[in-house]
C-alpha cells in the first residue's frame, strides 16, 4: 500500500508529522467527507504524516454505530482510494480501531456533551493529548449551531492541549451572511484557532502550482502579460450532484465552484512570487491579485457571464438523470449547474 509521492513537496510543512490529536468531522456521512476528507486522512496515514496517536470521530445525523461507521469508512476508501492504497492489513486495522461515531442532532447540547466524553476517552486510551481539531464539513447555515453547542459543552478549549476549528466553503451565501458567520465564530474561538479552508487547495495538482511556477526556470521568466495573452480556467466534472441535491439547489455552480475553487486557482496562477513559502506570505500575494481585479458593472454582468443547467444525457455510455430529476432538487429548479464569467 502506497500513497502518491511528489518529490517537489519534500520538506514542506504538509509532509511533517503533527502532534497527537482527535479529528472530529461534523457532517461525516456527507459527500465531502467520503470523497475528499476521509481519503485525505487515510493518505496521510499511508504517507506517515498522520501522528501515531490520533483518533477520528464522525459526528452526523445518520444512524451508525462505531462498528458500522468503520465499515462505511472502509467501503468509501475502497471506492475513492487508488488501487495500490486500499484499506487492508495491519495498517488498516490500526486506523479502524481509532475511528468512532456519534449519531447526533446538531441542535442538541447533550450530543456535544457525549462528544466531550468521547474525546476524553480518546485522550486516555489513544494518547491524543487533549488536542482537538473540529472540521465543519456541513452547510454554512449549520455552522453557528455547531459552534454554539461546542461552547455550551465546554469544547471550545482544553486545558491539556490545543483546539482548532476548520470551516469549509462556502463561507456564507453573501457578504452579510459571511460577516454574521464570522462574528459567531470569533465570539467563541480566537483567530489563531480558526482555519477557513477551501478543500480544493488540498488537491496535489493545486498545491504544485507554486512549485511549478516559481521553482521552474522554464516557465517563470515568461509567466507574465508580455507572453500570456489570456488566462482561461476550466473546472469540469463528469459527476452530477448525486447525493448533494439538498445543498446544491441552494448554492449553484457560481457559489459552489467559482467564488471559491476557481478564484483560488486564479490567485495562485496570477500572483507574484511570495517572499517565503509561509502561509501568511502566500495569502498576502493572493490578496493583492484579488484586490487588483475590477468587478464588472452591474449592467455588464449579463454580457460577461452565462448560466446553464444539465439535462438528461449519457456519461461514458451510461444514461444519467437531468438536474431536475436528481434527489432533493426542486422539479422546477432554476439553479445553475454551469457558470462562466470573464
Amino acid at each position: 500500500m502506497t500513497a502518491v509521492s511528489n518529490p517537489l513537496r519534500e520538506g514542506l510543512a504538509a509532509d511533517r508529522v503533527t502532534n497527537p490529536c482527535s479529528i472530529v468531522f461534523f457532517g461525516a456521512s456527507g459527500d465531502l467527507f467520503k470523497r475528499m476528507l476521509l481519503p485525505a486522512v487515510y493518505s496521510m496515514r499511508l504517507r506517515g504524516t498522520l501522528p501515531t496517536d490520533f483518533a477520528l470521530v464522525g459526528f452526523a445525523r445518520s444512524q451508525y454505530t462505531d462498528e458500522s461507521f468503520r465499515t462505511y469508512c472502509r467501503q468509501q476508501l475502497e471506492l475513492f482510494m487508488p488501487a495500490d492504497s486500499k484499506p487492508e492489513g495491519a495498517l488498516w486495522d490500526d486506523f479502524a480501531r481509532r475511528i468512532s461515531y456519534i449519531a447526533a442532532d446538531f441542535n442538541d447540547t447533550r450530543h456535544f456533551v457525549a462528544l466531550k466524553e468521547r474525546l476524553a476517552q480518546n485522550d486516555r486510551d489513544l494518547g491524543t493529548a487533549g488536542n482537538h481539531l473540529f472540521y465543519l464539513s456541513t452547510p454554512p447555515p449549520v455552522f453557528p449551531e455547531i459552534i454554539k453547542h461546542l461552547k455550551k459543552a465546554g469544547l471550545e478549549k482544553d486545558p491539556e492541549g490545543w483546539t482548532r476549528i476548520i470551516v469549509e466553503k462556502p463561507f456564507g451565501t453573501d457578504l452579510a451572511s459571511a460577516r454574521t458567520l464570522q462574528r459567531a465564530i470569533e465570539a467563541v474561538f480566537p483567530e489563531n484557532e480558526i482555519y477557513r479552508i477551501d478543500h480544493y487547495l488540498g488537491k496535489e495538482p493545486v498545491q504544485d502550482i507554486i512549485a511549478l511556477r516559481f521553482a521552474n526556470t522554464i516557465f517563470e521568466p515568461i509567466w507574465n502579460r508580455n507572453y500570456v495573452q489570456n488566462l482561461q480556467i476550466t473546472s469540469a466534472e463528469s459527476l452530477g450532484v448525486e447525493e448533494r441535491g439538498g445543498y446544491y439547489d441552494n448554492a449553484g455552480a457560481l457559489r459552489d465552484m467559482i467564488q471559491n475553487h476557481v478564484i483560488n486557482l486564479l490567485a495562485l496562477v496570477a500572483m507574484e512570487p511570495p517572499i517565503s513559502a509561509n502561509a501568511d506570505d502566500i495569502r498576502e500575494e493572493k490578496y493583492k491579485v484579488l484586490s487588483a481585479i475590477e468587478p464588472p458593472a452591474h449592467a455588464a454582468v449579463w454580457s460577461m457571464s452565462a448560466r446553464g443547467q444539465y439535462g438528461p444525457g449519457t456519461i461514458d455510455g451510461r444514461a444519467v438523470k437531468g438536474y431536475r430529476q436528481e434527489q432533493d432538487v426542486a422539479p422546477d429548479s432554476n439553479t445553475e449547474t454551469f457558470a462562466a464569467a470573464k
